[in-house]
Parts: structure tokens; C-alpha cells; sequence
């Protein structure tokens, strides 16, 4: 049984797409409407689902038939795939763009998964993009919830893949051109992901949300979790989460966006946004 199929009955309660960062997905991938579009780890489709909204023509897919079954019933306009991303169910050049999110520490072939992207991409009109939606260790570790919830975010940290090794496996899939785009945490942002309450510390304290959240769903002891909620809740309280909160910001970035594009024979590449 995968992770997301072990928390899965729940996930989908407090995730779904943001506006802001499908808005950047699109500006990133930087197709035009109608174009085929490949989400990689789709999970429940909020984001594969979103993009077809936008215009583009979506398929999802997932190693997770628990995922996939949600994703089914929240959109019949993409075409649903139980697949792994390290043998991709799908001709070769069948896609114009790719996109990955938050689900890059879920591979455990990283390497073969972006040869599979790489293979699947069209490059017959011009460069494709992968975009790819995620996390560097260095980030995570300036996260606030490392004061309250240790052990679990040293748990989190471990399984996110460094970055610079990821930019090494797609220039070795055959990606170029391979560009970091730093991405914050809004206020009002809607997809409830691990640091998603970075400006509202009160969402830990839900769980429902943490439920949502695979680093306090698989991750974290139970005891940790209740030290953790009683601390946030009581320095909320006395004011002084406001200089926990002040003291982990920093200019590079809460995630991170990958922009890689596959090589074309043609001369001419999309200009990136």
C-alpha cells in the first residue's frame, strides 16, 4: 500500500488547487490552450484538474488507485492513469509539457522517472518544459515548525531530495536549461500543504489538517504532535509565536519551482517568464 492510499480517505478534505500557484504553473509551462499536458503523481487531481479548467488538455496520472479514485469523481474532463512514473504507461512524444507537484520525495527512481518525462515530451514543434513543483532541504529547515514538531520535520527534511542532485539527473535525462524559480508561502493561500500556516500557525492546531498532511499523518509520533500543539497554542497566545515567526524568514523562498526543458532541433525555444 502507497502513502497517499494509507491517507488518502482524508487528504482531500483541506487540498485542493491554489489560484496563485496554478496561475504560475501556467505562465511556467508557458503552452497554449488545447495543448497535452502530463501532471506526474497526480494524486487527487486538484492541480491536473485545474490546469484542464485553464484550457490544457490533461492527463493524470498516479500509482495510487485510492488517489485516482477521487481524481475520477472530481473531473471527467482529464483522463485518469494508474501508472508509475518510472515506466510511464504512454507513446513516445505524447505530451507538449509536463508538470510535477509536491511529489518529487515520492520517487524512488528519480533518475528513471525524468528519462520516462523525457521520453514521453514532444520536442517535434519546438522545446518542451517539465515544471516541477517542490521543496530543497536547506528551505525546510528554516521552516518555523521546526521549533515545535523537531523530530517530525528531521523525519520531513530527510525524504525530500537535495535539489542540485535532481538538476543533475534531468541534464543527464536530457533536460536543458534547467532554471530554479524561488516560490513563498501566501496568507491566503488554499492548498493546505506542510507550510501552507506559515502566517496562520492556527491550522496546526486542526486535525483535520494535519490529517491532510503527510509529514503529521505518517511521520510524526502522536506525542511530539501534542508537546508541539500545546507550545503553538499557548506562545499564539502570549504573543510570542510573532518572533518565531519573524525569526525563520528569509529571501530565498519556502519551495521551489524547476523549470527544465527537453531539447528541440529546432533553434527557436518559448521564452520563460
Amino acid at each position: 500500500m502507497t502513502l497517499y492510499d494509507r491517507i488518502g480517505s482524508g487528504y482531500d478534505t483541506t487540498r485542493r488547487a491554489d489560484p496563485g500557484l496554478v496561475r504560475r504553473l501556467l505562465e511556467l509551462l508557458a503552452v497554449p490552450a488545447g495543448s497535452r499536458c502530463l501532471d506526474i503523481a497526480c494524486g487527487t487531481g486538484n492541480y491536473t484538474a485545474a490546469l484542464a479548467e485553464a484550457g490544457l488538455r490533461m492527463v493524470g496520472v498516479d500509482v495510487s488507485r485510492r488517489m485516482l479514485s477521487s481524481a475520477r469523481a472530481r473531473s471527467g474532463a482529464v483522463r485518469w492513469v494508474n501508472g508509475d512514473a518510472a515506466a510511464l504507461p504512454f507513446a513516445d512524444g505524447a505530451f507538449e509539457a509536463a508538470v510535477c507537484t509536491l511529489a518529487l520525495h515520492h520517487f524512488s527512481e528519480p533518475e528513471r522517472a525524468f528519462r520516462e518525462i523525457a521520453r514521453v515530451l514532444d520536442t517535434s514543434q519546438g522545446a518542451a518544459r517539465l515544471v516541477i513543483f517542490t521543496a530543497d532541504p536547506e528551505q525546510m529547515r528554516r521552516y518555523w515548525l521546526t521549533e515545535y514538531f523537531p523530530d517530525a520535520m528531521a523525519h520531513a527534511i530527510r525524504q525530500m531530495p537535495p535539489v542540485e542532485p535532481m538538476l543533475a539527473l534531468l541534464g543527464a535525462a536530457g533536460f536543458t536549461r534547467i532554471t530554479r524559480v524561488p516560490w513563498s508561502i501566501t496568507p491566503d493561500l488554499q492548498d493546505l500543504f506542510l507550510y501552507s500556516g506559515k502566517y496562520r500557525p492556527e491550522l496546526y492546531l486542526a486535525p483535520g489538517v494535519r490529517a491532510g498532511i503527510s509529514t503529521f499523518a505518517t511521520l510524526a509520533d502522536p506525542a511530539e504532535v501534542e508537546r508541539g500543539c500545546a507550545r503553538l497554542r499557548a506562545d499564539i497566545a502570549s504573543g510570542r509565536f510573532e518572533d518565531v515567526q519573524r525569526a525563520a524568514e528569509h529571501p530565498d523562498g519556502d519551495y521551489l519551482l524547476l523549470i527544465a526543458s527537453r531539447a528541440s532541433s529546432l533553434p527557436q525555444e518559448r521564452p520563460m517568464t
